[in-house]
């Protein structure tokens, strides 16, 4: 498990614990936000990097763009990085934003 995946289990432990103990709703809301938020960053992030793991135009483009050697940890920084830069809209939308987004082409451009 790395450091992404514990913090994504701490935030879903955080929540359950929440609604158990029917903690604040709005609370709640924001939690879950931010845990399907980091969930698609993840997703994406080790899509990619298994990607690039074949592809040295992925990491050269990686490199070029300043986020240094082929690591998940630099990879997850791009995507992180791109991800807040896209359009600002409702979470659902944000989120869909993630899924959809061309990582990839994106280090090639």
């Amino acid at each position: 498990m790395d450091d992404y995946q514990k913090e994504i289990a701490d935030l879903e432990r955080q929540i359950e614990q929440l609604v158990e103990a029917e903690g604040d709703a709005k609370t709640i809301a924001e939690l879950t936000m931010q845990l399907d938020i980091l969930k698609a960053i993840y997703t994406r992030a080790t899509d990619l990097y298994q990607r690039g793991r074949k592809d040295e135009g992925l990491r050269y483009g990686l490199r070029i763009q300043g986020y240094g050697e082929w690591s998940l940890d630099n990879v997850y920084a791009f995507v992180y990085e791109r991800s807040v830069e896209l359009e600002p809209g409702p979470h659902s939308a944000f989120v869909g934003g993630i899924k959809t987004a061309d990582f990839a082409l994106m280090l090639n451009s």
